[in-house]
């Protein structure tokens, strides 16, 4: 933590975190090069779907008493809104298949696991973190925990968080690897903004969008241990300090997104195949 009279150096969306990890040279390049990063259509589907169903949750907290239907709806609009900005070509999926798939995971969601769980957060706003990284430089990160919830198991409180994706689903289980970095900073950001403990372990909701549509769990356990680190090991917040104090993104060309398709940087990158 810094002293309040420290002022950030740069200032990131606590979401794109994991990335950073991921392959650095590609979350340099999108997050502080801003370079333009098109989608295709299954990504805005994704985008599409977590719209539907955080709707459909928030509803359950506040009492508004929206339907799965209703889900669905803001699902399809979110989908065929005219700034929702993709590249149809990337994808090997139509428009009325998009709609298909996510009207199927929306209803399934809304009617048979939304219901299992009791969420006292969607998507809860936070209270900006600051990290320290030396040398004067001080990264803050803020906004939203995007696309995840705060649920409560007996008397312990974890994280929730929906994943969508054409491999979301692997074996009849949600896919949790890659995810633990997210999932420890939403632990770090909770703890700092409410001052209440994470408890329980995390969760991880996929909902896969090829082939047939399913929902499936899986669990993280130490998400938090795993950026914060322990007496005997440095965590990843200690590793991206170093990074940002010295300006030196190291790339992963064996990264699952190292292509044309997910890179804004893959023309220029001297470092895949």
């Amino acid at each position: 933590m810094t002293p309040p009279e420290t002022l950030p150096s740069l200032t990131v969306r606590a979401s794109s975190w994991a990335g950073l990890f991921d392959c650095a040279y590609r979350w340099e390049g999108i997050h502080l090069l801003k370079l333009r990063n098109v989608v295709g259509l299954r990504a805005a589907l994704g985008t599409a779907i977590h719209a539907g169903t955080a709707v459909f949750d928030q509803s359950r907290l506040d009492g508004s008493g929206l339907t799965a239907d209703d889900a669905a709806g803001a699902m399809v609009d979110t989908l065929r809104d005219p700034e929702n900005e993709f590249d149809p070509a990337r994808d090997d999926i139509t428009m009325s298949e998009a709609e298909r798939v996510g009207l199927a995971l929306v209803s399934k969601y809304c009617t048979e696991v939304s219901p299992n769980y009791d969420f006292i957060a969607v998507e809860m706003e936070t209270k900006p973190l600051d990290i320290d990284c030396g040398g004067g430089v001080v990264v803050r990160l803020t906004g939203t925990m995007d696309r995840a919830r705060i649920r409560r198991l007996g008397k312990g409180v974890g994280i929730a968080d929906l994943k969508s994706g054409s491999a979301a689903v692997q074996k009849g289980a949600a896919v949790t690897k890659g995810h633990g970095p997210q999932i420890g900073t939403y632990e770090l950001l909770y703890e700092h903004t409410t001052g209440q403990p994470i408890t329980d372990d995390a969760e991880i909701i996929g909902l896969k969008t090829k082939g047939t549509p399913e929902i499936a769990t899986g669990t993280i356990r130490n998400g938090k241990r795993v950026m914060v680190g322990t007496d005997e090991h440095p965590g990843l917040i200690e590793f991206a300090a170093e990074m940002f104090k010295t300006g030196r993104f190291y790339p992963n060309p064996r990264s699952l997104l190292c292509s044309e398709k997910y890179c804004p940087r893959f023309s220029t990158c001297s470092f895949h195949d």
